[in-house]
């Protein structure tokens, strides 16, 4: 019986099908990357020329970044501003870390049905916007005389019920035969997170790290009501208070924009190798 084998001509049209499709995979993907990219790259440009030419759209880069750089510094303390901004972002960061890591850890080592029925009502808590606690949060820490602080500014984002869930998810891929041999060479529980189960999941932790660092950053409502002093402000309300006056210098507008997600956009080209594998791990 003879196979019917295709013909130079039917594989001709094949192949070139294939190339066709190749192509406008190529080019759709192509257009996607510049769609996403246009706005940063309009965003660095901006920086270098004067308001009137980012009104105009003008796309090339100009000669007036030092002028904008000046005109900044002379409107607000930047270094002030940066410092506040990575200070609390990164007391932010390490706190929820900890607690929340530590939280994910015990719901899932020590597990069992109550547990879990706590778990499903901080899930719950998700619903629940921020703007239903915001006053009575405000009122909680203007009484503890804690306004213009770091710590008001911590507190409220310290445990997040995403974050316990996501550190409880990560966890059961732990190795629980780990912890049994911790235990039976009388290793403490502490010992056992602190020197086993930290190294290990590095990747969740890489993970929760980007997520809170980049919401702590760029949170603008929250510091907003309670950084009430301007040697307290942050980086969003530096940028909402150079959009606020009646006429706005836009040159200087994106590079105080640029110089504001600099550190998110570093932090996150560290870790997006662990960002990504820690992701992969939480829904397995």
């Amino acid at each position: 019986m003879k196979m019917n084998m295709p013909t130079p001509a039917i594989e001709d049209k094949r192949m070139t099908k294939r190339k066709v499709l190749k192509g406008a995979k190529y080019t759709f993907l192509c257009l996607a990357a510049f769609l996403s990219l246009f706005p940063l790259l309009w965003m660095l440009v901006s920086a270098t020329n004067k308001s009137v030419d980012v009104i105009t759209g003008r796309l090339i880069p100009g000669f007036y970044l030092g002028e904008n750089l000046k005109t900044l510094l002379a409107k607000a303390n930047l270094p002030r501003v940066l410092w506040n901004s990575l200070r609390n972002a990164s007391v932010a960061t390490i706190a929820s870390l900890i607690v929340c890591s530590l939280a994910g850890y015990g719901f899932e080592v020590y597990h069992d049905r109550k547990k879990d029925f706590l778990m499903g009502i901080l899930l719950l808590s998700m619903m629940v916007p921020f703007a239903a606690i915001m006053i009575p949060l405000f009122m909680m820490f203007g009484r503890l005389n804690l306004l213009n602080t770091t710590a008001a500014f911590v507190l409220p984002t310290t445990s997040t019920a995403f974050l316990i869930f996501l550190f409880r998810q990560s966890t059961r891929s732990f190795p629980k035969e780990i912890i049994e041999a911790a235990r039976i060479e009388g290793m403490k529980e502490f010992g056992i997170f602190f020197r086993m189960y930290i190294p290990i999941m590095k990747s969740t932790f890489a993970t929760a790290a980007v997520i809170t660092f980049m919401n702590a950053w760029n949170s603008y409502l929250w510091p907003l009501i309670i950084m009430q002093k301007e040697d307290s402000k942050t980086m969003p309300l530096l940028i909402s208070n150079l959009i606020a006056g009646y006429t706005i210098d836009y040159g200087v507008l994106m590079l105080a924009v640029t110089l504001s997600i600099l550190p998110t956009v570093l932090i996150f080209l560290i870790l997006q190798k662990n960002f990504a594998d820690g992701i992969i791990s939480s829904i397995r």
